[in-house]
């Protein structure tokens, strides 16, 4: 029987969610939603907390059982700014939220290659290919590509071709 997992991705002040029937056997990955909560104008303390409450409702509501999470990244040029930060604010909200709600593990970006196939995530995000023999369901949203591979590495015993 099939489960439901939660790709998250938080980038600036948004956090992506993609909701995927992960099968248990060598079947198709289904979308069931694509989702974009952004956080709310004003004090950030109190956006945060609104946050972490529609994420755990989502998780919670939807019967989310695993959650897998983008680990945060250095700049590759210059320094942090600002908006860096705040991002790994919200990155930790939602690892919160998703952690009081299911089973929750993050990941890097980095590490897709090294556990999940051949190809770096980036050869995967842009193979089109890969995403039509891998998915069904809703449609998924190039831009949320990256939340949903989170899962299917996670997921997958073996790579796909």
């Amino acid at each position: 029987m099939a489960e439901r997992w939660a790709g998250i991705q938080v980038s600036g002040e948004k956090v992506t969610l993609v909701d995927i029937n992960v099968p248990d056997d060598d079947g198709l990955y289904e979308i069931v939603a694509d989702k974009t909560f952004s956080l709310q104008a004003g004090d950030r303390s109190q956006a945060y907390k609104v946050m972490h409450d529609r994420l755990i409702g989502y998780i919670r509501e939807n019967k989310i059982s695993k959650a897998v999470l983008k680990e945060s990244a250095l700049p590759l040029k210059g320094s942090p700014k600002l908006a860096l930060l705040h991002s790994a604010e919200l990155r930790g909200v939602a690892m919160a939220a998703a952690a009081s709600a299911c089973e929750t593990k993050t990941l890097a970006k980095a590490s897709i290659s090294r556990r999940f196939g051949k190809r770096k995530a980036d050869e995967y995000l842009r193979d089109d290919d890969f995403w039509e023999e891998t998915i069904e369901g809703a449609d998924l949203r190039a831009g949320s590509r990256e939340a949903a591979l989170l899962i299917i590495s996670s997921a997958k015993k073996k790579a796909p071709k």
